[in-house]
């Protein structure tokens, strides 16, 4: 499953990344969205997720790329 396929107010903790684009995944890293962190979807367009205590903005590309785990 992929972040972009999670509604509003689902959480769920990343699992990894896509090999496409090393560019969104070192980004997405060093914003603190490592694989095992957990999440909520706070927003869609664009898509927002809260990640230990932070709001990060997602592209839909690098939504693509997150390998997500809902819980």
């Amino acid at each position: 499953m992929f972040l972009k396929e999670l509604p509003v107010g689902s959480k769920g903790k990343i699992i990894g990344f896509g090999k496409e684009h090393p560019e969104y995944r070192r980004r997405l890293v060093m914003l603190g969205a490592t694989p095992g962190t957990t999440f909520e979807v706070v927003r869609i367009a664009p898509i927002e997720i809260r990640v230990r205590g932070s709001f990060i903005s997602v592209r839909r590309d690098e939504a693509m790329l997150m390998e997500v785990e809902k819980l």
